[in-house]
C-alpha cells in the first residue's frame, strides 16, 4: 500500500474531482453565486483562491476521497443491500451524505451552514449537473461535497472581507 502525505492526498482529491467532472472553476462559480451580491467587486480569481485554500485542508481531502469512493462503489453495484439501493437512489432521508458535507462546512465557521443550506436547495451550476440522474453516474455524496466546498470557500471569503474592513 502506497503511503500518502498531505500533498499527495490533495493531489489525489483534486484528480478524483476532475475525473468525476468537477473543475475548480465550477466550484468557484458557486462561490461567486453565493457571494457576489455581498461583494460587488468580487473577481473569479478570488473565488478560485478561496476554493484552493479549502481544498488544502486535510479534512476536506478526506471527505472528498470517502464520498467519491462510495459513489463509485454504488455506481458499480458493489455495496451490500440495503445501502446499495439507498445510495443509488440518493434517498432524501439517508442524510449521511449531508453529514459528510457538514464536516467540510465546519472548517470556516457557522456562516458555512447557511451558505450550504441555500446552495443545496438552489442547485445552481455544476450542482444541477451532478444531480441529474440521467447521466448514469451516482453523485449522492459528490453533489453535497461540492456544495460544501463552495460554502466553506464562501465563508472563508466573507471572514477575510470582514477582517479587511
Amino acid at each position: 500500500m502506497e503511503k500518502y502525505n498531505m500533498n499527495n492526498l490533495e493531489q489525489v482529491a483534486r484528480q478524483w474531482l476532475e475525473k468525476r467532472g468537477v473543475k475548480i472553476e465550477d466550484i468557484a462559480e458557486l462561490v461567486y453565486y453565493l457571494q457576489s451580491k455581498y461583494h460587488p467587486n468580487l473577481q473569479m480569481e478570488e473565488c478560485i483562491e478561496n476554493v484552493n485554500r479549502v481544498l488544502s485542508k486535510r479534512e476536506v481531502q478526506n471527505a472528498i476521497l470517502t464520498g467519491i469512493q462510495l459513489d463509485v462503489l454504488a455506481e458499480k453495484g458493489m455495496l451490500d443491500e440495503p445501502l446499495q439501493a439507498i445510495i443509488s437512489r440518493d434517498e432524501g432521508l439517508y442524510g449521511v451524505d449531508e453529514i459528510l458535507a457538514l464536516s467540510i462546512v465546519n472548517v470556516y465557521g457557522s456562516i458555512g451552514f447557511t451558505n450550504y443550506g441555500y446552495i443545496d436547495k438552489q442547485k445552481p451550476g455544476i450542482l444541477q449537473y451532478l444531480n441529474d440522474k440521467s447521466t448514469g453516474k451516482c453523485n449522492t455524496f459528490l453533489d453535497d461535497i461540492v456544495g460544501a466546498i463552495a460554502a466553506a470557500a464562501s465563508s472563508r471569503l466573507a471572514h477575510r472581507a470582514a477582517n479587511a474592513e
